[in-house]
């Protein structure tokens, strides 16, 4: 009874080109051709996720920008409003004090901690937990690609991230990178 093509499953280091499987058994490999087109589709993948990174770096800026237009965020806040960072604080600190801060380290009781930051709207909410997921999804996805330990999946992967690294990163904010030492994530998978 033939059985017909079977997936192999590598946990070493290879360069098996047919009857390999990337991620699911549907996406099966029988050809060389059919290798080097799962290979520029990998590159795909990894650029896309580089543009993901981008999207949703400039989605953050346009939310920022418009809600600094309405009046909010830090600027705001610092012009004296109820909220206004620093006023009354005992230490001199920029941060809001809660009284009972020391409390909970006495006591061993949770305190809550004051939320940081501007409260977005539903819709900002939304567009940017979708980018996230879909970034967060398909970093997981090059993961199962990269564990294939097929070294010629393994530097698809890694030509894709370069790739759409150089096309979606072509500026840098370098006040970003000098007080923080870094501009982005780097590798993290998300």
């Amino acid at each position: 009874m033939p059985s017909g093509p079977t997936c192999s499953m590598n946990m070493l280091w290879n360069t098996q080109i047919e009857d390999t499987c990337i991620v699911f058994r549907s996406w099966h490999i029988s050809s060389k051709a059919a290798f080097v087109f799962s290979c520029f589709v990998v590159v795909g993948l990894g650029v896309l996720y580089e543009w993901l990174r981008a999207a949703q770096r400039t989605l953050d800026r346009r939310i920022a920008l418009t809600l600094r237009a309405q009046g909010k965020g830090k600027a705001a806040v610092r012009l004296g409003g109820p909220d206004a960072v620093g006023v009354g604080s005992v230490s001199g600190r920029d941060s809001p004090e809660i009284e009972s801060e020391e409390a909970g380290l006495l006591t061993g009781s949770l305190v809550p901690k004051a939320r940081v930051g501007t409260p977005l709207p539903f819709s900002a909410r939304l567009s940017r937990a979708v980018l996230y997921g879909a970034s967060v999804f398909l970093s997981f996805f090059l993961m199962l690609v990269f564990m294939t330990y097929n070294a010629y999946l393994i530097l698809a992967t890694v030509v894709g991230a370069a790739l759409g690294h150089y096309i979606f990163s072509s500026h840098m904010d370098i006040d970003a990178v000098l007080a923080n030492g870094v501009d982005g994530k780097g590798m993290a998978c998300h």
